[in-house]
Formats: structure tokens, sequence, C-alpha cells
């Protein structure tokens, strides 16, 4: 006889403020619930109970009509750069097609497209190119410029340079950085890789089987953290020197 399915909580009583114009990371190991979380606060999956306060708006109760005015301020950057983008399309039509699904007319959605591309580091002759001429990171990039196509507010970035070779990844995230810096955007930074929440994250939410277990700014968290699951990732990292990783 088979016993009771066993349930699990993969975000379980999860409490979290984000600043505006800051970047608040959640670290944890696979199957920790991090991107769970980051899929509910997009909406891309439906939390069970609990509300997602964003301006004035409890998303978490919202239908789907109602909720699609507020999508386009919060986007995401997802954390396969091959399996993200649709092979069909050409580049620049991906990148304007969100604008143009909100009412933007062809014409200034392409403009607009052409303009991302070139601020994610991409020149004029990818616009017209198929995401399988493009490598990993500059399908990331890709990425980013659609997730910036309808001027958000927040951006949630799951994994976004977990798939990507080390040199890679560390010019992806100075791309984060200097679009934060230029659009003022709030960013949830979803990573298993603690030494880019250093570089990246001003506040830090530690997740274990879909639990909290400690939230501080990211200095507290690295230099002085509380809980034992905390301590054992950071002892975990290999040649860790904290001190320069921050100071980075």
């Amino acid at each position: 006889m088979l016993s009771g399915a066993r349930v699990v909580q993969a975000v379980d009583h999860v409490s979290l403020h984000v600043q505006r114009g800051k970047t608040l990371g959640i670290v944890g190991e696979s199957g920790s619930g991090k991107s769970t979380l980051a899929r509910c606060v997009i909406r891309l999956v439906d939390p069970d109970g609990g509300s997602i306060h964003y301006e004035g708006h409890d998303l978490a109760t919202l239908g789907r009509a109602e909720m699609l005015p507020l999508r386009k301020r919060i986007q995401m950057v997802f954390q396969d750069p091959y399996g993200s983008l649709n092979p069909r399309l050409t580049v620049v039509k991906m990148v304007a097609q969100g604008p143009m699904l909100h009412g933007t007319p062809p014409a200034e959605a392409r403009a607009r497209a052409l303009e991302l591309l070139k601020l994610v580091g991409l020149d004029e002759s990818a616009a017209n190119r198929f995401p399988h001429e493009f490598s990993g990171g500059q399908r990331q990039r890709i990425g980013i410029a659609r997730s910036l196509a309808l001027q958000p507010e927040i951006l949630v970035a799951d994994e976004p340079v977990s798939a990507l070779d080390v040199s890679v990844q560390a010019q992806v995230l100075r791309l984060l950085a200097d679009i934060r810096e230029r659009f003022h955007l709030t960013m949830i930074f979803v990573t298993h890789d603690l030494r880019v929440a250093a570089q990246v994250c001003d506040t830090l939410a530690v997740m274990q089987l879909g639990k909290v277990v400690e939230y501080g700014t990211t200095h507290q968290v690295f230099t002085a953290p509380r809980h034992e699951y905390t301590q054992k990732l950071l002892a975990a990292v290999p040649g860790r020197d904290w001190d320069d990783v921050l100071a980075a």
C-alpha cells in the first residue's frame, strides 16, 4: 500500500522587503525555493497564500486581466539563455514584441529595440539574426534587452549568469549593474553563487528548504553570519576572502 503523498512547501512563510533602487539577493542551494519565490513575485507561479505588495496592489490576488498592466513594470531575466528566447523570431522582433503587445506602434517598438540592443553591447548586425547564431553570453544580453523593452521598475534576475563561463559572467554582471544605475531599477537577484551575490547585492536572504533562515545587509551576512546553514555555505567556498570580494 502506498502512503500519502509527501507535501513539500517550496516557499514557506517568507517575508521580505526590497528597497527601491537596490538589489535584494536570494541565495541558497538547489531546491531551497529561491527560484520559486522569484517566479511568485512575477506571478509566473501562483502562490497558495500570502500577499505580494507592490505600489498599493496585492499581486497575489490579481486576476489575469488585472495583472496585465502591471506585468510590464516587473520583468524577468531567465537562467537559460538558450531556452528562454523564441528561435523563430529575429532578435529585433523578439525585443520589440512586448511593447507591441502593449500597444506601442511597430516602428516605435523596433526603434526602441535597436537602442536596447546597442545598450547591451550588440551592434546593428545582430538585429535581424536568430538566437541560434549567438553565443550564450550574447543570448543573455538579448534576454536583458527584451526585459528592458517595457521599461520596468523591477527586474527579477533568476540565476542570470550560472550557465555562462566565468569571464562572460563578469561582463554580464557589469552590464546588469550599469543598467540598474542607468534606469534606477530595483532588482531581485537569484543565485546559488555566493561570490556573485557578494558583488551585486545590497541585502541578502538566505533560503533553506523553502524558508528564509538569514536576512540582512550583504556585509552583515558575509562577515557575521548568524545561522548555521549560512555559516556552512560560506565555509564551503574555496579560497574565500570576503573583505576583498565585498570591496570589489
